[in-house]
């Protein structure tokens, strides 16, 4: 039901990007999507994907990316340690 819930856009509680929002964050950080995966820790094929749109971040993922489209050298300084 969660699923269902989530691509009918039912979900509540978080920002759901779309490709679009997904591809513009990553565009502003200049980086390719191989080098912005390995930067912030995801995996490339998932990156792809949602910039494709046939899939969407899970939760987790989706807070990165809100926080990787403020303050991407932040959230980069913060992840390399």
């Amino acid at each position: 039901n969660d699923v269902l819930s989530f691509e009918r856009g039912e979900t509540k509680g978080f920002e759901v990007h779309s490709p679009q929002d997904i591809k513009a964050i990553r565009g502003r950080t200049g980086l390719s999507q191989p080098a912005f995966a390995k930067a912030f820790g995801l995996d490339v094929s998932a990156l792809r994907d949602w910039e494709q749109g046939r899939r969407q971040p899970e939760r987790s993922a989706q807070i990165l990316l809100e926080l990787i489209g403020k303050e991407p050298e932040t959230i980069q300084r913060l992840l390399a340690g």
